[in-house]
Order: C-alpha cells, then sequence, then structure tokens
C-alpha cells in the first residue's frame, strides 16, 4: 500500500490536471449557458437541409418524423441530464465516463469514444466546408459581377485560420460569448429561410394552389426508398446534440442542496423550445412553399432578396463559427487527457497551442480534401449520430436505473431503442446508396 503522503501527492497531481483540463477545469457555468451551448450544438446548419428531407419523406412521414424526432430526443437528453449525478458525490463529465460506469471500465470506452469521436471530428469537418461555403456564397453575393471567381478552398482556409485562433480559448464557459452569439445567429437565418419562403409565396401570388408538386421526385420505387431512408438520416443529423450534453452538464456547479441537473434541465428546455421554432417552420414552410424543388439547403432555393440572402449566409458563417468550437472543445478534452495522462506530456500553454491547432489543421485539410462531406456524412451519421443520440442513452438508463420490467420506463425506452436501432441500420443504407449514385460528380481538392 502507497504512503499517505504519496497518496496526497499523486490526488493534487491528478486535480491539478483535472483544474487545466477544458471540461473539468471550470464549473460557475450559468443556467442561461447551457441554453445556448445547447441550442448552438443542436440547431446545426442541418436545418437548411430539412425541407429537402421532407421532400423525399412526404407530407405524413416527414411531419411525423420531425415531431418524433424531436420527442425521442428532448427524453434521451433529460435522461442524461439525470443520469450526470446518478452515483451520490461523483459526477460523470464526459460521455465516456457515463458509458464506463454502465458497460464497464474496457467496454464502456469501446463502445462510447469511438462513436462520440466520429460525431465530433465529423461534425467538425462539416463545419469547415459549410463555413468555407457560405462565405463563398456571401462574397458572390455581394463582389461586382466582374470579380474573378475565388476557389472555395480558400474560404475554407480563411475559415480554418479564425478557428486556429478560438481553439486556443481554455474552456466552455470561455467560449460563451462565441456560443450566444451562434445561438442568437441559428434562430436569425432559421426565421429568415422559413419567412422568405413564405414572402416568395405571396408574392407568387399562393403559387402553391396549382404550381407546387408534393410528389416524391425518385422514378422507381427503390430510388424512392432510398431516398426515404437517407431522408431519416438527415432528420437524425439534425438532432445530434447529445455529443456534448454530459461536457456542457460539467461546467455548472453542483452541491447536495442544489444539483447541476436543475439549471441544467431548465437550459435544455429553452434550448428545445427554440430548437421547435428554429426546425419545425423551416422544414414545413419550405417544403409548402418549393414542394419537391427545393434544394438540398433552402437558402440556395431562395436567390431573392439577394442582400437578405447575403445576410442569412454570414450568420450561418458566425454560426458554425461557434458550432465547431463546442464541437471541438471534448475531442481537445480527449486529446489532452490522453497527452498529460497517458504519455505524460506536461501540462501547459505550449502543449495546448501544439496539439490544438494541429488538430484544426487537419479538420481544415480534410475539408478542402473532401468538399463534398455533407454527403458522406448521411452514411456515417447513422452510425454514430442515431446511437449516441436516439438509443445508447435508454440503453445506459436500462442498465444504471434498473426500471421495473414492463412498466412505463421500461416500455418506453424500448420503443426508443428499437426506432434508434431501425434509424440506425436504415440511414447508411440510404446515405451509401447517395454516395454511389452521386460519386461521378465528386471532385476531390475542387
Amino acid at each position: 500500500m502507497a504512503p499517505p503522503s504519496a497518496m496526497n501527492t499523486s490526488r493534487a497531481e491528478e486535480k491539478a490536471i483535472d483544474d487545466w483540463l477544458p471540461i473539468t477545469s471550470s464549473r460557475n457555468a450559468k443556467w442561461w449557458y447551457s441554453a445556448f451551448h445547447n441550442v448552438t450544438a443542436m440547431v446545426g446548419a442541418g436545418v437548411l437541409s430539412l425541407p429537402f428531407a421532407m421532400s423525399e419523406l412526404g407530407w405524413g412521414p416527414g411531419v411525423a418524423a420531425m415531431i418524433m424526432s424531436w420527442v425521442i430526443t428532448l427524453y434521451t437528453l433529460w435522461q442524461m441530464v439525470e443520469m450526470h449525478e446518478c452515483v451520490p458525490g461523483r459526477r460523470f463529465d464526459r460521455y465516456h465516463e457515463l458509458g464506463q460506469h454502465a458497460f464497464g471500465d474496457k467496454l464502456g470506452l469501446w463502445i462510447v469514444v469511438p462513436q462520440q469521436l466520429v460525431v465530433e471530428v465529423g461534425v467538425c469537418i462539416v463545419y469547415m466546408v459549410t463555413g468555407g461555403k457560405s462565405l463563398k456564397k456571401f462574397h458572390d453575393l455581394v463582389a461586382p459581377p466582374s470579380a474573378p471567381p475565388i476557389r472555395t478552398s480558400y474560404f475554407i482556409v480563411i475559415f480554418g485560420c479564425l478557428h486556429l485562433v478560438l481553439s486556443q480559448l481554455p474552456n466552455f464557459n470561455s467560449i460563451s460569448g462565441v456560443s450566444l452569439a451562434a445561438a442568437v445567429m441559428s434562430l436569425s437565418y432559421s426565421t429568415i429561410a422559413w419567412a422568405a419562403s413564405l414572402h416568395h409565396h405571396n408574392h407568387n401570388n399562393g403559387a402553391a394552389a396549382g404550381g407546387v408538386d408534393y410528389s416524391l421526385t425518385a422514378a422507381t420505387s427503390a430510388g424512392r426508398t432510398f431516398n426515404f431512408l437517407s431522408a431519416l438520416g438527415d432528420v437524425a443529423f439534425a438532432y445530434a446534440g447529445h455529443n456534448v450534453v454530459l461536457e456542457i452538464q460539467a461546467t455548472i456547479p453542483s452541491t447536495a442542496e442544489r444539483p447541476s441537473k436543475g439549471p441544467m434541465w431548465r437550459g435544455v428546455v429553452l434550448a428545445y423550445g427554440v430548437v421547435a421554432v428554429c426546425y419545425l417552420p423551416v422544414a414545413f414552410a419550405g417544403y409548402y412553399v418549393f414542394g419537391n424543388a427545393v434544394d438540398d439547403n433552402v437558402l440556395i432555393t431562395l436567390e431573392r432578396p439577394a442582400w437578405l440572402i447575403a445576410a442569412a449566409n454570414m450568420f450561418v458563417v458566425v454560426h458554425v463559427v461557434g458550432s465547431y468550437q463546442i464541437y471541438a472543445m471534448p475531442v481537445f478534452d480527449m486529446l489532452e487527457t490522453f497527452l498529460v495522462k497517458k504519455l505524460r506530456f506536461k501540462p501547459g500553454m505550449p502543449l495546448r497551442l501544439i496539439a490544438r491547432s494541429l488538430y484544426v489543421l487537419f479538420t481544415m485539410f480534410v475539408a478542402i480534401a473532401v468538399p463534398f462531406f455533407g454527403g458522406l456524412l448521411g452514411f456515417f451519421g447513422g452510425f454514430a449520430f442515431a446511437p449516441t443520440t436516439y438509443f445508447l442513452p435508454c440503453i445506459m438508463w436500462l442498465s444504471i436505473m434498473k426500471p421495473k420490467r414492463f412498466g412505463l420506463s421500461w416500455c418506453i425506452n424500448w420503443f426508443c431503442i428499437i426506432i434508434g436501432v431501425l434509424l440506425s441500420v436504415f440511414a447508411p443504407i440510404g446515405g451509401l446508396r447517395s454516395i454511389i449514385v452521386n460519386a461521378q460528380s465528386y471532385k476531390f481538392f475542387s
């Protein structure tokens, strides 16, 4: 047995490392921090593809998929908030720590970490592409017609350079300003998307009466089926904020009298209200006005008024700046934990500067090399987004909380697990087919 002085030293070292790591270094967040962190994590640029997803699903299944996803993911998010402190005196600050508690130390890591990394790194790469493309669209709208065209990859580099600076902010609380701006922007461009759609409808004297086609676009029943599955993947991608929820909750102070789940839940409810206000009007109004002629980004379908669409694209840029940081923070935490605890590097500014800059450069390089990454995400997303959002929290709940068999809680969890498993099996099939169909038009380093 180690002498008490040695144990105290190692405890002090552990504490010093925890006080330095980005997730556990600051625990003085207010409840509204959790609200806008959750909005920024949840309302991705994926909201703009929802009218297109509706066009592949049709009215009935589309409305059902949108509302059911909202209800199921709110329920699984509530479970995660509850399980954050399900063991008295202990906090599960990271998704994989809860996984280890539910499934055992080794298995928990292997179940959670790969999925979480696919989601977080995948989202960071997609936001690099989205940021670059939105900057380019803004430039094309405001530049004079005589200006020479600039390649998307240059805009991705500009967007990436911004993150080289922002990624040095130490923890979640230090990015709360960026996150608040991003949350406001997501509300703004969502509102522009549905309001401009309705304005377009009224401007064309309600063309929906006769001119809008709501039939499914694919000619064959196989095509319709695969598009339907792919659209389900798009909807699942839109509800992917769970991967960072425990990490956000870890920043809220907690005592025996006032556990962190109270303020966190208040923030989540507000965030989900914003999610409903952003998602449902965009999905339904965009589809109602354009039918199956809508693009996979509704802002592209809306060409006028040019200044408003330019502003909306700039809002998207500001929003994905914040979202990138929210999804990168847990990755930074994993990287720095590994470097300091396993490889015994000294915690400090030089380590942080090098590790985080390399990660930003990696996501930037992949974004430039594979600018069609969004198409790939429907495929990857099905594997990782659906489990971490729709059913992994339910399996953990059954394992940790052990609700009564065939009781209400048990039945609800199994319902969510079945829906989630079906989603994570079928959505990648749709995604894979769209990759194969579009493979001819893919250009690396375009």
